[in-house]
């Protein structure tokens, strides 16, 4: 179509432009040019409450964490004799080696483990009932010995924040003590297994040479645990009771040590600040909330929620010790959990959770470059 040249469309206005002078004022307008530099803030120090998450992983670990499948509970792969129990040793070096790991039947059996702890304590209160086997009693009865271990050692004199000195000589004495503890409850035929259980136990409650603890000891207390499933001492009637009676008795005991000689935190922030020791009892407490008719992620807020039901939910037990042992407001000094409760229900907390445990804890080198590997868990 040929252009109309005899239209009388006038053509387009010239713009606008401003003039500027040299005293800073439009010579078209008369408007300033420029503006005064706003006043210093009075609080420089000062972070909104709502202000994004300091400690939140890079923004490529959330991609990867939103784009991982949510892991599936997993039954246990029994060991089966000839039994050839050794003495446990590192593998894992490098990157490529937490690849391998985890595209082995190990880790999907291991962290289906932790799904299937998880699975069984949900919409369960922790007294509600349920099976306890021998075994279970007697590692109840064992970790409540420990504890009392922490009440028979006095503190040595220090000056320094972290780092009782006093911890190495409880340590020290549950090592000593650790195979006896052993064969309290493995039946003869699995007596020669302690060589074996023995190291993963003792790496459970923190190294005594930096005297801190973090979330790989807490791994390792949760392989110890997926060991006795896979040589059968515990079994998956024991699940439930392995979370509401084993796990909250071994937490009450690292509360305790942490508490009373002052580990530092394995890390700089825990797992990018949700908390400076522990992640499972969040995955297992997140699970016992699913369905719950009035408490959702926000009821952490709540104080008289927190008070009243933290004996009864892993999950507010952890947030209510927080709030006792920091200090200042709960978004600052947590600030993932505290966008975590902005979820808007459990189920998607529990397999966010799930989804961080798997990126960032077992595909992290500096946390399982410390992991064990046997003939239980073995290295594939």
């Amino acid at each position: 179509m040929e252009p109309d040249h005899n239209s009388s469309t006038p053509p387009p206005s010239t713009p606008f432009h401003h003039h500027h002078d040299g005293a800073g004022t439009c010579v078209n307008c008369g408007g300033p040019t420029a503006f005064p530099t706003p006043p210093p803030d009075p609080n420089p120090n000062y972070i909104p409450i709502r202000a994004p998450a300091v400690n939140l992983p890079p923004a490529n670990n959330r991609e990867i964490i939103i784009r991982t499948p949510v892991p599936q509970s997993q039954r246990i792969i029994p060991l089966t004799p000839p039994f050839h129990f050794q003495t446990p040793t590192k593998k894992i070096h490098s990157q490529s080696d937490i690849d391998q790991f985890h595209s082995s039947p190990t880790c999907h059996n291991f962290l289906g483990f932790i799904v299937s702890l998880s699975e069984s304590v949900r919409s369960h209160k922790l007294s509600d009932p349920c099976h306890v086997s021998s075994p279970v009693s007697a590692i109840v009865s064992v970790l409540q010995t420990l504890i009392a271990y922490v009440d028979e050692i006095p503190l040595a004199p220090q000056t320094s924040r972290y780092g009782n000195l006093a911890y190495r000589t409880w340590h020290e004495r549950m090592s000593c003590d650790a195979e006896s503890f052993m064969l309290q409850f493995l039946p003869t035929n699995l007596h020669s297994a302690t060589v074996e259980l023995v190291p993963y136990f003792t790496d459970s409650f923190g190294n005594s040479s930096r005297i801190d603890y973090g979330t790989g000891h807490e791994t390792n207390f949760a392989a110890w645990l997926y060991c006795l499933a896979r040589l059968g001492v515990v079994k998956e009637e024991d699940y439930q009771a392995l979370v509401s009676r084993v796990f909250v008795k071994y937490l009450e005991l690292m509360r305790k040590l942490q508490t009373t000689y002052c580990l530092e935190p394995a890390g700089s922030h825990g797992v990018w600040g949700l908390d400076d020791y522990h992640f499972l009892p969040f995955i297992f407490g997140s699970s016992q909330l699913i369905d719950h008719k009035y408490m959702k992620p926000k009821s952490i807020h709540n104080e008289d929620i927190l008070e009243n039901f933290s004996n009864e939910y892993l999950y507010l037990s952890c947030i209510i010790f927080i709030k006792k042992v920091k200090k200042g407001v709960f978004a600052e000094h947590s600030p993932m959990l505290d966008d975590i409760s902005g979820v808007p229900n459990w189920n998607k907390v529990n397999s966010g959770l799930l989804k961080m445990y798997k990126i960032e804890v077992l595909q992290k080198v500096p946390i399982m470059q410390h992991f064990l590997f046997g003939s239980i868990i073995q290295w594939q």
